[in-house]
This record gives structure tokens, C-alpha cells and sequence, in this order.
């Protein structure tokens, strides 16, 4: 059995056991969460699509981690004219490990 949620504006697919990163949530390390945005249910040949979520349907997740990806770098260079600018920046996520999937 399988769900796509949606989190952080973005969405994916998971099943029980999965661990998955998505961006910051503001929760405690430990801590569960329902996420009632399913998409999609599948298990085995039955596939349930919502309109445009499942009503009932959940998924519940323990917070494994918090943490930052790898700095991305970025340089913005004007050639001719003495500029050049450079930043970085390390986006922040947490760490989910799916602990369950339900229909409801």
C-alpha cells in the first residue's frame, strides 16, 4: 500500500516504513503527525483518487530529524564593471519516517 501526500507545497509518494524529506515543519523531534492531505491511495490493484484530497484518509508520521541540505552557492557576476556578489544558502527540512496509512 502506497499514498501520494502533499506537503510544503510539493508532493510524494509514499509507503509504511518510507523515510522521507520535506521542507521545515514546525514540529518536535519525536513528536507524531496526521497529514490529511492524501491525494491518492493505492493498495494492490485499488487505486482511490480524491478530488482534489481523500476524505478520511490519512497518513500519520513520526519526526525523525531536523536539519540543512548542502550549501547551494550562488555568484552574480557583471563583467566590465567591478561587480561580482556572491551568497550562499542552506535550506532547512525535516527528516519523516511513515508510520502508518490509513483509509478512514
Amino acid at each position: 500500500m502506497y499514498a501520494i501526500i502533499e506537503t510544503g507545497g510539493k508532493q510524494y509518494r509514499v509507503a509504511e516504513g518510507d523515510l522521507v524529506t520535506v521542507e521545515k515543519l514546525d514540529v518536535d523531534q519525536g513528536a507524531t503527525l496526521d497529514m490529511p492531505r492524501v491525494l491518492m491511495l493505492a493498495d494492490g490493484d485499488s487505486v482511490q483518487l480524491g478530488k482534489p484530497y481523500l476524505d478520511g484518509a490519512k497518513v500519520t508520521a513520526e519526526v525523525a530529524a531536523h536539519g540543512k541540505h548542502d550549501k547551494v552557492r550562488i555568484i552574480k557576476f557583471k563583467r566590465r564593471k567591478h561587480h561580482m556578489k556572491r551568497q550562499g544558502h542552506r535550506q532547512p527540512f525535516t527528516q519523516l519516517k511513515i508510520t502508518a496509512i490509513s483509509n478512514g
